[in-house]
């Protein structure tokens, strides 16, 4: 008995992996590819030309994808537009994280005494990703902004 590999449509298959690989896989262990719908509906030989047409095709579709939307961020971008989720940091979170790297703990800890006062996420800790990306900016502000004189 063969054992089928049913894909709803081909442009499901190749996102995120390497077809050449798979095909070779596939016919390795004997088992047939089927698409359940679009233009290559039915079943297919995973070593013929088809697979190696459709592997050429999800890679140039997987490149579009990320293309567009990498323009989509740049275009959000320039309208003054956010990419990512609302901020869980504020500036008392902020300068608890200052006082606590003074202390020279690490992240993970710095994350583990800090609370989200706001949004979804509000009660919860936020991750040692988080508290990095807060520092850091903080210290490109820091450093970006001119000094001023004293008088």
């Amino acid at each position: 008995m063969r054992v089928t590999l049913v894909v709803h449509e081909h442009k499901r298959l190749g996102r995120g992996i390497e077809l050449a690989t798979l095909a070779e896989e596939l016919k390795a262990s004997d088992v047939g590819l089927q698409f359940l719908t679009g233009e290559l509906q039915g079943s297919h030989d995973p070593s013929g030309v088809v697979f190696t047409v459709l592997a050429a095709l999800s890679g140039m579709e997987r490149e579009y994808i990320r293309d567009r939307t990498l323009e989509g961020h740049e275009s959000a971008r320039k309208r003054g537009k956010t990419i990512g989720g609302a901020s869980v940091a504020d500036d008392h979170m902020l300068s608890m994280a200052l006082h606590l790297r003074e202390q020279e703990m690490s992240l993970r800890d710095i994350a583990a005494r800090l609370v989200i006062t706001k949004g979804k996420k509000k009660g919860q800790h936020p991750s040692p990703a988080t508290v990095m990306r807060m520092l850091r900016e903080h210290d490109e502000q820091t450093i970006a902004a001119p000094l001023e004189p004293t008088a």
